[in-house]
Order: C-alpha cells, then sequence, then structure tokens
C-alpha cells in the first residue's frame, strides 16, 4: 500500500487489516469459483472508503472450491501480524446463503463477553460483514443463488497468537481476524495526543463551552443507538485511551464541562487513576470490580469468579447471578469512584461526568451530573 500519513513530521506508510485481507480474499475466492476463472489481483472497497487493490498469493483449486491468500501490510505500524497471509477457501455449499467460519491459525473464542459468542471463530463483527458483503456481491454479479461456504485460515496464526493478549482473553488456537475501517494507521502516543488537542481547540474555537468525549468506536455507536441521549454521536471528540490527556487539554483550552461516555471496560480503569488505558500500561479492571462487588455485597466465592473473568461483560454476569442488589451497588459504587477521579482531574473550574454502558448490558450508570451537562449539550 503506498498511501501515507504525516505524524510528528514523519511520512508513515499505512496498512491494511487482517479484515481487509480475509475480506479481500474471499471476493476473489468467491469470483474464481463461480466463474471458473484465475485472476492474480483483487480490488476491495473498506469501510473507510479506501480502495486496495491487492495481489492474490497461493491460489488453489479443488473439486467445488477455490483457496487463495492475501498477505496482511501493516504499514509503518508495529503489528506483529504485517507479512502474515490470510487465506480465504470458498466452496458451494448445499445451505443457503453465506456461512463463515475460521480454519486453522484463527482463534476460536471460548470465553464470554467477547465480539463474538463462545464456540465462534474469533472474526469479528466488521469484518464478518465485509466478508459476507463482498461474497454476496459477487454471487449477485454471477447470478448464483445457491449456498457458499468460506473458511478463513492463518497457517501462522497459532505461533502469533502467543504475541498477543488472546490466550489471556480466552480466544485459543490463532489470531482474531479484526479491523473497523479496514486501514491500518500507523501513529505515534504523543501524535494522537496532539490530533485530540487540534480537534478541541477547533470546538473551542467555534464557541463550545461544553463537550462531549468518548474513547472510540464504541461510544460513537452507543450514542448513535441511544435516541434519549439527544446527541449527534459526530459531535464526540475521541480519546483513544488517552482520556485524562483529553481532560487536561479540555481544562487547558477553558471548556466549562466535558461529558465523558464510555465502555465499562475503559472506565472501570479510572476507578483506579489508571489515565491512560491502554492494555500495555496495565490491566486492572477485574481487581476494581471485585473489589467494589466485594463492598456491595458479593460473596467471597463470586468475587473470585469475578477476578478470574477475562472481560467486564462476563464478570457484570456473575454479579447478576448472585440476584438482589449486588450489581446495582456495585455499580453505584464503581460510577462514584470514576466520579471521584475525573472530577480531581478536571479541577474545580470545570465540570467533568460519566456515562457508563456496556455493548451486552447497555446503559449501566451516570454520574450524578451527568444528567445536566447532558442537557448542556443539547442546548448548544
Amino acid at each position: 500500500m503506498e498511501q501515507y500519513i504525516v505524524r510528528d513530521g514523519k511520512k508513515l506508510r499505512l496498512g491494511y487489516t487482517t479484515g481487509s485481507c480475509a475480506a479481500a480474499a474471499a471476493r476473489a475466492a468467491a469470483w474464481m469459483l463461480l466463474t471458473g476463472r484465475r485472476r492474480e489481483r483483487i480490488n476491495l472497497i473498506t469501510p473507510k472508503g479506501m480502495e486496495l487493490d491487492l495481489e492474490l498469493r497461493e491460489i488453489t483449486r479443488s473439486p467445488g472450491a477455490v483457496r487463495c491468500a492475501v498477505e496482511k501490510d501493516a504499514g509503518d505500524d508495529p503489528d506483529v501480524t504485517g507479512g502474515t497471509l490470510v487465506f480465504a477457501e470458498v466452496s458451494c455449499s448445499d445451505r443457503p446463503g453465506i456461512s463463515i467460519d475460521g480454519g486453522e491459525g484463527v482463534g476460536r473464542v471460548t470465553r464470554p463477553g467477547l465480539d463474538q459468542g463462545v464456540g465462534e471463530a474469533a472474526i469479528n463483527s466488521v469484518p464478518r460483514r465485509m466478508i459476507r458483503e463482498n461474497v454476496e456481491e459477487i454471487c449477485r454479479l454471477t447470478d448464483y443463488t445457491g449456498g457458499l461456504s468460506v473458511v478463513i485460515s492463518v497457517p501462522a496464526g497459532a505461533a502469533l497468537a502467543e504475541k498477543t493478549f488472546n490466550p489471556r482473553l480466552g480466544i485459543v488456537g490463532g489470531i482474531s481476524i479484526l479491523g473497523t475501517t479496514g486501514i491500518v494507521e500507523p501513529m505515534s502516543e504523543q501524535a494522537l495526543v496532539d490530533t485530540i488537542r487540534t480537534e478541541l481547540r477547533q470546538r473551542r474555537a467555534g464557541g463550545a463551552e461544553w463537550v462531549l468525549l468518548t474513547p472510540g468506536n464504541y461510544g460513537a455507536e452507543f450514542i448513535r443507538s441511544r435516541e434519549g441521549l439527544g446527541l449527534d454521536p459526530e459531535r464526540a471528540v475521541m480519546t483513544s485511551n488517552f482520556i485524562g490527556d483529553a481532560l487536561d487539554l479540555c481544562r487547558e483550552l477553558g471548556f466549562r464541562g466535558a461529558l465523558l461516555v464510555g465502555h465499562i471496560g475503559k472506565l472501570v480503569k479510572l476507578a483506579g487513576g489508571m489515565w491512560n488505558t491502554h492494555s500495555k500500561y496495565g490491566d486492572c479492571r477485574m481487581e476494581i470490580l471485585a473489589a467494589h462487588a466485594a463492598a456491595a455485597g458479593l460473596p467471597a466465592g463470586a468475587c473470585r469468579e469475578v477476578l478470574g473473568c477475562v472481560s467486564c461483560d462476563e464478570a457484570l454476569r456473575v454479579m447478576d447471578a448472585e440476584g438482589g442488589d449486588v450489581r446495582a451497588l456495585a455499580l453505584e459504587r464503581l460510577t462514584e469512584a470514576v466520579a471521584v477521579q475525573i472530577r480531581r482531574r478536571a479541577g474545580q473550574d470545570m465540570a467533568a461526568e460519566a456515562i457508563m454502558f456496556s455493548r451486552v448490558w447497555g446503559l449501566l450508570s451516570r454520574t450524578s451530573g451527568a444528567e445536566a451537562l447532558l442537557e448542556r449539550l443539547r442546548e448548544s
């Protein structure tokens, strides 16, 4: 890929995700299967709107099936999967529609609370949609109305997975097929903070006194999906993992208030005073949840179970199974801890509130002043 961005005065080459590789390989394999012809390259439109022209590798045919690969290009991003071949095998199926599964080197989910359910291949939602839409398009172009089976595999995936968080998350046997935009954008941490600063400065220069913050795409999806918030997700400034820096910048630029809308997996770390929420700086989610759950009355055995969870959604499920008010009380305590931390960071001259949600459980809690700040944002 020969497209670039400039960060910190450096020209950095973009790459494309394993999800783009899988979708492109599936598109090409479906085309070759249904036309009977061979091709050496394939085009793919990513969710970001960028078009890729990708070389096909190791094309093989068998009765009723075609298999080919696309090599992952991480650009200038330090990614352990760079240079890895991602294969798709497409075959005719008696079942109607398009079925998608993982083969060799693609991880399998063994614990609840992740993007895919237990037992499913670790091919995340956006890559699954990309694969399905591209194969369906080939079916329409070739007037094919039967069923197709798509199996994604990464022969080097099992070894690569040992260098990732997959084993800890309960994804076994390989890597995950990931990506929300289809494009890998290399960016240094300072460049990310500078980008947040630029966006906040633009909002302030435009007269905004109240600002909506969210760590990433999950927050934007939540804002978009809940009409009751009455907010446009496009108004949200993405903080990534730099929530503490974002609050500092809001105070520096003179905002009167900041409302943080975030997934519990991020906000729980704030309750423990972790202001950069990237996992490489630590992961205290379960310890914090277990502590607040214990204070809320969760029995010791269930607290030990929380400590063994791999996701906050799974931990909430453990609390919920106890019945009563344990989960509600634990979330109330957790939310108050978040409020204490963000208000301390924001200082006396700026309001700071938070809304916490889960993709599984939906809206979880709000800090005491969140509704008033939400109303300020609606008015502005």
